[in-house]
């Protein structure tokens, strides 16, 4: 690919002139067009080492209206960065709709052999990169964001030249790195290994846009007409909704079959309570220790107990090392993006542990049941959220999903007993009872998520909820189980 084209490209600097004013005005006015249509837009621009990237994002921010617009340098290694999934820095930086965000390097360029040491990746992750990142781009184009992946080239000769000429300036002299000079004197390498990352990160969907880079002139202009190009052909498009559904696990969950009436005695609830919240103190550590995140997703019938296990459970640990999140209706800013990136924003820190009480199940149950989602969009959230925790474990994250399962008659008592307990009265609203009514609804709502998002990497465990102290150790046991399991495991 790059070793057809020619990246020193010409353009005299009359023609530059003349056409880039009218290219400005155009930009100006797409970006009220996308402002008024809600569409996210979201500029990637990649490319060698002193192609122009600064520059380039320069030129394009100057037409734009300020405050509608974000610009993200990548690059820089912190520590919230390398904690966590590769993709979190990226998904936490995604466009809100209306808005641009423009990203200084991109999550494609991990998959370069320079970069993967740096990145601290696990082997899953390094493994699992290319169906990582298709996912994420897919899942986004999905829900409606336009992405434009630019990217910068130049010749041997002219990227010697600029370093050269930074490195000679005492003022920019600081931004040339040994990195930098060693990818010029390797220059067909890393030519090979950007090759090899344009073809396979280049969808039908998003593809990568070629920039000749070695004059300024032509680059702005060419990038002015590409970004224009695929904001245009975005706005005539339209949304088109495909709702890809994932073969079922093996196990085909029925709710209707499981026992909820399991029981514990006092004394065994006791001693099991002592016994697993020590261990768990301990494995706390040691995920700590081993720099092994874990998420634990409680989702289940309303009044079935999923705060008073979450109380349970999390007594012992470390209050430094663990959250918990609740999950009400989604704020205005978290309704101007992606579903899923309320939850990115809240993952965990390697060592650390989340726990979110309600999750992005949300979208194939209450948003289902209660028509707020269209159904080909939360049919597709079955796959994009099988590809989600599937990233979430390439990186080394342990997940639990725990459905905590009350019959329809207990559930009933408990939200009668709610309604007269002044404590607890705050805890019922009008949904509860309407959720009641429509418990045969949910129940095959349940039965399909269930099944469908059943994985190896992210089980669900159903717990038998109307005896409480018995669910409670249920999780407990099974939290630790899981984690004694895991942290045994050699580092992959």
């Amino acid at each position: 690919m790059l070793s057809t084209i020619n990246p020193s490209q010409t353009l005299n600097k009359k023609t530059y002139k003349d056409t880039l004013r009218p290219l400005e005005l155009r930009l100006t006015a797409l970006q009220h067009t996308i402002q008024m249509k809600k569409i996210p837009v979201m500029i990637v621009f990649e490319g060698w080492s002193a192609a122009g990237k600064g520059t380039s994002i320069a030129r394009v921010v100057h037409p734009l209206e300020q405050g509608h617009f974000d610009v993200h340098t990548m690059g820089k290694l912190n520590e919230d960065k390398q904690m966590r999934p590769f993709l979190w820095s990226f998904w936490t930086r995604t466009p809100a709709k209306g808005r641009i965000t423009i990203v200084d390097k991109s999550w494609h360029r991990i998959s370069m052999p320079s970069m993967r040491t740096s990145w601290n990746l696990t082997p899953m992750e390094i493994q699992g990169f290319y169906e990582d990142a298709a996912a994420f781009e897919r899942q986004l184009t999905d829900d409606g964001t336009l992405i434009i992946k630019l990217f910068l080239h130049i010749s041997q000769q002219e990227q010697h030249r600029r370093l050269f000429a930074l490195q000679e300036n005492p003022s920019t002299a600081w931004r040339v790195t040994d990195a930098d000079w060693e990818q010029n004197r390797h220059y067909k390498t890393t030519q090979q290994q950007f090759e090899n990352m344009l073809q396979k990160t280049g969808t039908l969907a998003n593809p990568w846009h070629i920039i000749e880079s070695d004059d300024a002139h032509y680059a702005t202009i060419k990038i002015f007409n590409t970004i224009i190009t695929a904001i245009e052909n975005r706005i005539k498009q339209g949304i088109f909704v495909t709702a890809p559904i994932p073969p079922q696990s093996k196990r085909i969950f029925h709710l209707r079959e499981i026992d909820s009436a399991a029981t514990i005695n006092d004394s065994e609830y006791k001693e099991a309570l002592a016994e697993y919240r020590q261990r768990l103190n301990y494995l706390g550590h040691k995920m700590y220790k081993q720099r092994r995140s874990a998420i634990l997703v409680y989702e289940g019938w309303d009044a079935a107990g999923k705060g008073g296990n979450i109380k349970r459970l999390t007594e012992e640990l470390d209050p430094r090392a663990y959250i918990v999140v609740p999950i009400g209706p989604p704020s205005m800013e978290e309704l101007s993006h992606h579903y899923l990136w309320r939850f990115a924003t809240r993952l965990p820190k390697d060592g650390h542990m989340t726990i979110f009480d309600r999750s992005w199940y949300g979208r194939v149950l209450i948003e289902h049941i209660d028509r707020l989602t269209p159904e080909p969009i939360w049919r597709r959230a079955y796959q994009e959220i099988n590809e989600f925790e599937q990233h979430l474990t390439n990186n080394g994250t342990i997940i639990l999903k725990f459905w905590l399962h009350i019959d329809a008659k207990e559930q009933k008592r408990r939200l009668k007993d709610r309604e007269t307990d002044p404590l607890k009265k705050h805890k019922i609203s009008e949904a509860d009872w309407r959720n009641l009514a429509q418990r045969a609804e949910y129940e095959k709502a349940i039965d399909e998520m269930l099944t469908r998002t059943q994985t190896p990497h992210a089980p669900w465990i159903i717990v038998a909820s109307n005896h409480k102290k018995f669910a409670r150790i249920k999780v407990l046991k099974s939290v630790t189980r899981a984690l004694e399991a895991e942290l045994r495991k050699p580092n992959e």
